[in-house]
């Protein structure tokens, strides 16, 4: 196989990386691929232990600039490694994350042009199995990894021939192609990095391949924080996610959407002003992020000043008075004391609905009010940075 570059991001992760990358080492059908680490911060020692470490493993590593001011975020900082690497091809790898044996080559054997290859993850059982991973419990933290019954296993896997379509790190593929897409979206700052960018990859018509016997050990993302086993990490962890949330509803109309083995779908993006009479903070905070304008009869001041400094683009431009001119191709009548739970389910549910309409119009459903003037799709512009 062609040599590859293995990606890490580290947000004060040495207690992890002490364990991914010996993996790498000791598992990879090549012992020579480049290993590239972003030390995004350091609070517990990781960038004194790299350089200790760095010619045993053959590892290159990267510091933040701003360490300790400000994160570049896990995008940026794959893209900082990919940027770095010396190989055509790359697999983006998780801090908390063993590398299974041969799981680089049994990826790579099944890497084309305009294909995506993720290895498949084993992980603790905490959280339920859509499908798409294996769940075994090789132990809950890195000091307790059962190495040798995770080899054991692997080894009993290698000779699967399963493979099914789906996305999820780890995953490979060509420098140039994810490069000519533009990385990763700088928006999705620390949270909803990877969804966005497989939904451009589904866009330009990629395509997603998992094959079984290619095998990472996860331990279900104690890395990044979303594992609630760390409060101090999982609450920095929730808020980044609500906000990097916020960020990919309003650049794609609708929340991340995938079938159960991790195929994204995405649904069609429209150009939609709410129009809310009788409006309130609360609406405010509930709907913003799910249209391109809105129109509204109350003091949006408060709301700017809440939203707009965690907000990637200035609200300024969407929060328009009741009565400016309406440009927008639908155009959607509230009334915000008749708002139920109802009509919020509909409106996350709008780009699919418009699209099942398959005409102009003017409709009603439940409260809303819909003005369909032009039913023109926006996805397609979102692929390309």
């Amino acid at each position: 196989m062609d040599k590859i570059t293995f990606c890490i991001p580290s947000k004060s992760n040495l207690r992890y990386l002490k364990t991914c990358i010996p993996s790498i080492r000791k598992n990879s059908y090549r012992d020579d691929h480049e290993i590239i680490i972003f030390v995004d911060s350091d609070e517990d020692g990781t960038v004194e232990w790299l350089d200790q470490v760095k010619d045993e493993y053959n590892l290159v590593y990267y510091v933040n600039p701003k360490l300790g001011e400000e994160l570049y975020g896990i995008g940026m900082a794959y893209d900082y490694c990919v940027e770095k690497s010396t190989t055509d091809i790359f697999m983006i790898f998780h801090a908390d994350m063993m590398l299974g044996k041969d799981a680089d080559l049994h990826a790579y054997s099944r890497l084309e042009p305009k294909t995506v290859v993720c290895a498949t993850r084993i992980e603790p059982p905490l959280h339920p199995n859509g499908g798409e991973k294996i769940l075994i419990d090789f132990g809950m933290y890195p000091e307790e990894f059962k190495e040798e019954e995770f080899n054991n296993y692997v080894e009993s896997q290698s000779s699967s021939d399963k493979v099914t379509e789906g996305i999820f790190a780890p995953w490979m593929m060509y420098k140039s192609e994810f490069q000519e897409m533009g990385g990763h979206d700088p928006r999705m700052h620390s949270c909803r990095e990877d969804s966005d960018v497989f939904n451009r990859m589904l866009l330009s018509e990629f395509s997603f391949v998992q094959p079984w016997n290619s095998l990472v050990y996860h331990l279900t993302g104690r890395g990044a924080g979303s594992f609630d086993g760390d409060p101090e990490r999982h609450q920095a962890w929730k808020k980044q996610m609500n906000n990097s949330t916020k960020e990919f509803i309003r650049k794609w109309g609708a929340n991340v959407q995938h079938t159960p083995l991790m195929k994204p779908i995405v649904v069609p993006k429209y150009d939609i002003g709410l129009i809310i009479k009788e409006c309130n903070i609360n609406l405010l905070r509930a709907l913003e992020p799910w249209c391109s304008d809105l129109y509204v009869d109350c003091d949006t001041t408060p709301y700017y000043k809440e939203e707009n400094p965690s907000s990637f683009e200035d609200l300024k431009y969407k929060l328009r008075g009741y009565e400016d001119e309406k440009n927008n191709n639908i155009l959607i009548e509230i009334i915000g004391t008749k708002f139920t739970n109802e009509d919020f389910n509909l409106i996350q549910q709008m780009g699919s609905i418009i699209k099942d309409s398959g005409t102009t119009g003017e409709f009603e459903l439940g409260n809303l009010k819909l003005h369909i003037i032009h039913m023109i799709e926006n996805q397609n512009s979102l692929i390309k940075l």
